[in-house]
């Protein structure tokens, strides 16, 4: 099954799935939703870099994975990365470390960013330490759920590289 990466922003047709994995996967758990998140950070969502992963559906293309940069956050060339979700019928597939991949690729190299952040719950701390992350300081609380500041710094593009294809072949047997 191909999966595509996208880049959306609040106004494209897959934003509605995108805020709807999100509230179900990270924001419900909270007792948050989209209109009390955008009340809480008021630009946060058009200042991001919205991405998706999408896969072809009978019912049309499905947002299986989303991933926000809000770039220079919280100063020039730093970027934050958050808002990540995977539906969890599709975790442990790969999209995760795609999403990752894709806002390091981004950031590097059309942002100019020279390091990205997250704060990472801290069942997630393996999943960055793979991805070639480190921890930056102790562990704290928000939202009332263990997190650590997880860091990437990043190195400017190979200008020998060739582009990655937008299409990413993930293994999603038994779709």
């Amino acid at each position: 099954m191909k999966a595509r990466i996208l880049r959306i922003d609040t106004a494209h047709p897959l934003y509605g799935q995108e805020v709807d994995l999100r509230e179900r996967v990270l924001l419900k758990p909270l007792g948050l939703d989209i209109e009390k998140l955008r009340n809480m950070y008021p630009e946060q969502e058009e200042e991001s870099k919205h991405i998706v992963v999408v896969i072809d559906h009978p019912t049309g293309e499905l947002v299986i994975g989303c991933i926000h940069l809000r770039p220079n956050c919280p100063e020039k060339g730093i970027g934050k990365l958050s808002q990540m979700a995977v539906d969890p019928q599709r975790q442990n597939e790969g999209v995760g470390r795609i999403l990752v991949a894709e806002v390091e690729k981004m950031a590097v190299g059309e942002l100019g960013l020279h390091e990205i952040y997250c704060h990472a719950q801290a069942p997630a701390v393996g999943f960055y330490k793979k991805m070639g992350w480190s921890i930056e300081g102790e562990m704290f609380s928000e939202a009332d759920i263990e997190h650590y500041k997880m860091v990437c710094r990043l190195s400017p593009p190979d200008p020998d590289a060739t582009a990655q294809a937008q299409t990413i072949q993930l293994d999603l047997d038994g779709v």
